[in-house]
């Protein structure tokens, strides 16, 4: 697990960016604390930090070479299967100098070429140059575990593994509208765009080669979703659950390889008590974290992980955090951050990744499950809305009480009222505008209301409803959850979910494997019916028979409830003053030019009234962006 960043120039006036290319690999230190290098040759940079995870000596620094000279490999990753893939090519006579999966990464290359990519099964993003032909591969894993940002103009390629590496190259900073329209409903932007114009996220499962001056992006892996192979599987339900376990156990097998101390996150739920489950196949006495809330009870599921760390006798460790300990990592996480992601929980996830590791270099965790196998709130919602019957039209003709009820997160009744009022609303829309409604905070009207009128006129309507009709294609009228999961794969956990674990794991010098993403589980998951995942009853259904017998029966009956971070109570105590004197002040909003300030005023006027709502999670998506805006573009 490392940071890379590199540049490739077309001219005299490119290559007087490649002076920038240790200012790019300071900026990601965090990413790579052990150790530096770079790579310079007439038209290309390539850096690197490591964190030593596989073979510590010197052997596994970076960046690394053929012992020909003539090829040179950047690599942040894992290759879980590097050691089969070493033995086949040791058997047609390749040599190796380390024991890295990075060796094997690069002879691979040189002896197969691109179609070496399908081969592979980790999370990685590299670059390798061919000093003979001068180009450049560029590729990005399956699921997009690993980021990858690129920028490109007639002088240049520039990529990095943060937004931060990327800016010490001097690259413009010219803020896309759309972007911050897109981040305005979600609290996270949808790639490949970025927060700035010229700079793509290189989407996962594909790579990019320079060759004789010219750039080709394609892609080299798709989740393989198809609706009549779904339809006429062959497998029972029992067989189904017996095929997950295996692959599940597989992958986790895959992913306990490490020359460092390793553990394993246990938040008391299913997905990570599954990982356990299986790691504690082949690990003894596996090392488990948790995370508790002395001042939340009602998010507190550390009795949950407990019994299951009792089960398998790991050595379990918990985190025991007040709303004082979350409050004194906000400015960690703000100053973090380069390019403006406002998921609040990513405060959690930043103080267990920095309690963790303390004691471990590598965590597994469960991420990924709920958006293969269908196992949040939303899709239970958008199933029983696609179902109707009498309680979905009871749901939807109490919508004026739902409208006037207080409705909040932080509490049963009021998280309830306002599940009811989202699902009477949806219950009125198109499955495609459903998805929609379902994955924002924010509509669109109310958001495009947040811009000043002159900026709302160059926001670029088109741009955004093409991006918006891209992100939703997969979504049919006629179509069933598995649309609905196959598009939460491109948007909530592409965008979303997995750079919140790869920004918080990385400020903190933590890898974290993700087995539920094996791409083997993710094939395997497209393939299962609807009916397999979810019913009137249950969500994630396979995942919990499946596993079953493994878990303590405890963790079946409860509900499932992710953790709210207070943001309600501090806005109108501690970060009070930052929001009326500071960031969202009118004196500020004024002089930032973006934001209108009659709409700012009414959104602090909700916060401190006496029904707030659900507005906290829109003012903390604005406190994100202003924090960024002073720190990156003033």
């Amino acid at each position: 697990m490392c940071g890379i960043s590199g540049i490739y120039a077309f001219n005299e006036a490119g290559r007087h960016f490649i002076g920038n290319l240790k200012a790019s690999t300071d900026a990601i230190e965090k990413r790579g604390p052990d150790s530096q290098g770079h790579f310079v040759s007439s038209c290309v940079g390539l850096g690197h930090r490591r964190l030593s995870i596989l073979d510590l000596t010197a052997d596994g620094s970076q960046p690394m070479h053929d012992e020909t000279g003539r090829y040179t490999i950047v690599f942040n990753g894992e290759i879980f299967n590097f050691p089969e893939l070493k033995k086949k090519l040791q058997e047609k006579g390749h040599t190796f100098q380390s024991q890295t999966d990075t060796e094997v990464l690069l002879k691979l290359y040189i002896h197969e070429g691109k179609g070496f990519l399908k081969k592979l099964n980790g999370f990685f993003a590299f670059a390798i140059y061919d000093r003979e032909e001068e180009s450049l591969f560029i590729a990005r894993d399956r699921m997009g575990v690993k980021p990858l940002l690129v920028y490109k103009d007639n002088d240049k390629v520039i990529f990095a593994s943060e937004m931060k590496a990327m800016l010490a190259f001097g690259i413009p900073r010219k803020l896309d509208l759309v972007s911050l329209y897109n981040y305005l409903q979600l609290n996270y932007i949808p790639g490949p765009a970025s927060i700035f114009k010229g700079v793509k996220k290189l989407r996962p499962g594909y790579y990019l080669h320079i060759r004789n001056g010219k750039i080709m992006t394609k892609a080299w892996y798709k989740i393989p979703y198809d609706k009549k192979k779904v339809k006429n599987n062959p497998l029972s339900y029992d067989q189904q659950q017996k095929e997950l376990v295996k692959l599940m156990d597989e992958a986790v097998q895959r992913r306990l390889i490490s020359d460092v101390p390793l553990g394993a996150f246990l938040s008391g739920g299913i997905d990570s008590s599954v990982i356990v489950a299986l790691a504690s196949r082949h690990t003894e006495h596996l090392n488990t974290f948790s995370i508790g809330y002395k001042d939340e009870p009602f998010f507190d599921e550390t009795k949950y992980a407990k019994l299951v760390a009792d089960k398998y006798k790991t050595n379990h460790t918990v985190f025991s955090l007040t709303n004082n300990d979350l409050y004194d990592h906000i400015f960690d996480v703000l100053n973090y951050i380069d390019e403006p992601f406002a998921d609040s929980s990513a405060l959690a996830v930043n103080i267990l990744s920095k309690r963790t590791r303390e004691k471990v270099t590598v965590a597994l965790s469960g991420d990924g499950a709920d958006e293969l196998f269908a196992g949040y709130n939303k899709h239970m919602g958008d199933y029983l809305m696609r179902q109707g019957g009498f309680k979905a039209e009871a749901l939807l003709a109490l919508s004026p009480l739902w409208d006037v009820l207080p409705k909040s997160r932080n509490s049963f009744i009021g998280n309830k009222v306002r599940q009811f009022q989202r699902f009477a609303k949806g219950m009125t829309l198109s499955n495609k505008d459903r998805y929609w409604q379902l994955a924002t905070f924010t509509d669109e009207k109310d958001a495009k209301k947040l811009f000043k009128k002159s900026v709302t006129k160059t926001l670029g309507k088109r741009l955004y409803l093409k991006r918006r009709k891209k992100i939703l294609e997969h979504i049919h009228q006629d179509g069933d959850i598995n649309e609905v999961l196959y598009t939460d794969m491109h948007l909530v956990l592409q965008n979303d979910m997995l750079p919140k674990v790869d920004l918080m794991s990385m400020a903190n010098s933590l890898e974290v494997r993700t087995p539920f993403l094996d791409y083997n589980v993710v094939n395997f998951a497209f393939t299962l019916p609807e009916s397999s995942k979810i019913d009137s009853k249950m969500k994630k259904k396979i995942v919990q028979d499946a596993f079953r017998p493994m878990l303590p029966e405890e963790l079946y009956k409860r509900p499932k409830h992710g953790f709210e971070v207070p943001l309600l109570k501090w806005f109108r105590n501690e970060l009070r003053p930052l929001i009326t004197d500071e960031l969202l002040s009118d004196q500020f909003i004024e002089a930032q030019g973006l934001f209108d300030v009659d709409e700012i005023r009414k959104l602090k006027a909700k916060l401190f009234s006496n029904n707030p709502e659900d507005i906290h999670a829109r003012i903390w998506g604005l406190i994100v962006f202003q924090h960024w805006w002073k720190k990156w573009m003033q």
